[in-house]
Parts: C-alpha cells; sequence; structure tokens
C-alpha cells in the first residue's frame, strides 16, 4: 500500500472550492440539480433539458468547473500511486488541468464544428449534450472519492484501477445511451463512426496519457 501524498493542505482548499461550487449549483438550481443525480438511472434528466440546452450554460458551466478540479486531483493522485509519489506542486498541477481542460473543450468544438460542416447541428447539439452531463457526473462522483483517497483509505493500484473502472463504466453508460438514441444514423454510417471513435473519443486521452506521463 502506498501513501503518496504527504502534504494535503492545498488539495483541502481545492475539494472545498468543489463543494461551494456544487452547493451553489444545487442552491441556485435545485430543482434540476435534483434531476441530475438521477442521470444515470433513468434518461429524465436528458429529456427535459436537451431542449432548452444552450452554447454556454450556467449550470452545466459549474458542473464543467467541478469536473476541472475533481478530475485533476484524481489525475494527480493516481500519478503519485502509478508512477512517482509527489508532493503537491502548483506548476504540476496546472499543467494537468490545463491540458485535462484544454482536451476536454477542443473536443467538444470539433464535434460542433462537423455538425456544421454536415448540417446536422441538432443531432450533435443532442449528442455533446448526453455526452458533457455523463463526464459532469464523474465529476460529482470523484469528489467524495478524492477525500477518501487523500484522507481516509490507504492508496493502492488496486483502489485506483478499480476507480478507474466505475468512471469508464459511467462513460460507457453514456456512450450506449447515446448510440441507443441515434442507432439507425450510426449503422447507416458505420465507417465514419469508427473513425469518430479513434479520433475524438479513444485518440485525446491517449494523448492526453502519454503528456502526463512524460
Amino acid at each position: 500500500m502506498l501513501r503518496t501524498i504527504i502534504s494535503n493542505e492545498w488539495f483541502t482548499v481545492l475539494i472545498l472550492l468543489s463543494v461551494g461550487i456544487l452547493a451553489f449549483t444545487r442552491y441556485s438550481y435545485n430543482s434540476r440539480f435534483i434531476d441530475f443525480l438521477g442521470l444515470l438511472g433513468n434518461s429524465k434528466y436528458l429529456k427535459i433539458y436537451s431542449r432548452d440546452q444552450k452554447f454556454i450554460d450556467q449550470f452545466d458551466s459549474l458542473l464543467f468547473t467541478n469536473l476541472l478540479i475533481s478530475g485533476t486531483i484524481f489525475i494527480y493522485v493516481c500519478y503519485g500511486v502509478l508512477y512517482s509519489p509527489v508532493d503537491f506542486e502548483w506548476a504540476l498541477f496546472l499543467k494537468i488541468l490545463l491540458l485535462f481542460g484544454t482536451v476536454l473543450l477542443i473536443k467538444v468544438l470539433i464535434e460542433r464544428l462537423i455538425g456544421s460542416v454536415f448540417e446536422i447541428d441538432s443531432l450533435i447539439h443532442e449528442y455533446v449534450f448526453q455526452k458533457t452531463n455523463y463526464k459532469n457526473y464523474i465529476g460529482l462522483v470523484l469528489l467524495p472519492l478524492n477525500v477518501l483517497l487523500i484522507y481516509a483509505l490507504p492508496l493502492s493500484k488496486t483502489l485506483i484501477y478499480a476507480i478507474l473502472g466505475l468512471i469508464i463504466l459511467i462513460n460507457l453508460s453514456g456512450f450506449f445511451t447515446s448510440i441507443k438514441a441515434n442507432q439507425k444514423l450510426i449503422l447507416a454510417n458505420f465507417f465514419y463512426f469508427i473513425l469518430y471513435l479513434c479520433a475524438l473519443e479513444i485518440g485525446p486521452y491517449i494523448i492526453l496519457y502519454q503528456v502526463i506521463t512524460d
């Protein structure tokens, strides 16, 4: 077992910041936030709020900010457990945060560009909305898990892999929800769908992994 993080003060500040963001989101969008919590159980949230989606939505932006913070903390801890024990360093944390956020934002912009070029904006907007919400849900799940990793549980590779498995399952849940909703279109353009998977769903995370580990 490993305990790789020696000084936790800055992690405490960042976790409290995420808690504050979620508390503000819950206070400002109480009904929507409660519906969002049930995202994995049913598609009610997606059906209700996909109709009112905006290019920049404050609710989604707040949850995305939490995803960036919680996701970066988790990546930082993963790096310490799987590769090299490391104390908190702002330079490394901000590097991971910037890379993580850039990958996510560029993916969304490229997907919206594809929708505009091929005149399937409404379809792409719905697809991006679904994916964004499942990723934001991962950010919600990571917050308490980060608390346990940093303050309570003895760190181990097995534990990290288990959490990574949970993240993959949530991602797959969102992915298959999108496939089910657009099954006919995907089957009619299966080759382009495979290209999309390699270029925008798998490739960016491989690049992110290589940059961080290097």
